[in-house]
């Protein structure tokens, strides 16, 4: 399968242009990863002592983004950006981190929702979340641009886990916020399982090669 053409270009990039751009995918990638493991350490031990599966969903989606970043890091590397062959492996293996987290998200959601179980209210997962919800789409916006110029269909699909990130945030916020304030146990799974929508949607994209164009991503 080739690789997905994103958008035409103007005129192909030099070497110098290249090089200079696939280290911004490196430095984006790490500097993604440096946030996401913060993320991963704040969210999982939030949500272990509030007994929130959303909040520890949360915690590895983070994880899991900083293994597709890693992914990316590891197609920029060794002279493998120009390569299908590295570029649809990459897809594969983001597609992969994708399907792992749907996976968790929807077996506790619904082991919680049958079982009744009740999260505390958390104001770290809280706090954790309306930081992270400006700040997510920045990264994904400026991870997106360097993807299109690059014309990688991976680096497109690995910025789009980071909106998703944005979205969770959101999420995050009107489950453990309708929590809070209202004891509404049910909103933490159902919100979870919102997220795994979303990250399901984008795996299947990132598996068949597609990458989203739109403003929006």
């Amino acid at each position: 399968m080739t690789t997905l053409q994103l958008q035409p270009r103007l005129a192909p990039l030099s070497p110098a242009e290249r090089a200079a751009l696939e280290r911004r995918a490196r430095m984006l990638a790490w500097g993604g990863n440096a946030w996401h493991l913060i993320e991963f350490a704040v969210a999982v031990g939030a949500g272990v002592t509030a007994g929130s599966i959303a909040l520890v969903g949360f915690g590895i989606d983070s994880a899991i983004e900083a293994l597709a970043g890693g992914v990316i890091v590891w197609l920029f590397s060794s002279g493998r950006g120009t390569s299908e062959r590295a570029e649809r492996r990459a897809q594969q293996l983001i597609a992969a981190s994708y399907a792992v987290l749907v996976g968790y998200i929807a077996v506790e959601s619904f082991r919680q929702l049958l079982g009744g179980d009740h999260p505390a209210v958390s104001w770290v997962g809280i706090g954790l979340a309306a930081v992270t919800a400006p700040t997510m789409p920045l990264l994904a916006r400026a991870k997106r641009s360097v993807g299109r110029r690059l014309n990688s269909s991976a680096t497109v699909s690995e910025a789009s886990q980071n909106m998703i990130c944005a979205y969770l945030s959101i999420a995050l916020l009107v489950g453990l916020g309708a929590n809070a304030l209202f004891g509404w146990w049910w909103a933490d799974p159902i919100a979870a399982l919102v997220i795994a929508g979303l990250a399901a949607k984008e795996g299947v994209a990132s598996w068949r090669g597609d990458a989203c164009d739109c403003g929006t991503c």
